[in-house]
């Protein structure tokens, strides 16, 4: 290895890197295959597709506050929040 030039050492080394990277994809394309329920987090295909050709139910969402219900949240953890930490001062 010592009578490799930088430049020879560089092509091996993305060479090394190529092939790892290309054995990882064929890995990751494998596992697909076997559990095609798993999604991969990246928006290609929606879960309810998935769901869809399992049978499972796709989660519920909630449905959007209000500016008033969020206002009245905001309030009551504000006061939740004052509260312990005036417990937690008492201690």
């Amino acid at each position: 290895m010592a009578g490799l030039s930088r430049e020879q050492m560089d092509r091996l080394t993305r060479r090394g890197a190529q092939a790892v990277l290309e054995e990882l994809e064929r890995e990751a394309a494998a596992i697909r295959r076997a559990f095609p329920g798993l999604t991969g987090g990246r928006g290609r295909q929606s879960r309810s597709a998935f769901d869809a050709s399992d049978g499972v139910a796709a989660p519920r969402r909630r449905p959007a506050m209000s500016a008033a219900a969020r206002k009245a949240v905001s309030e009551r953890m504000k006061k939740y929040w004052a509260e312990r930490r005036k417990a937690k001062a008492k201690k």
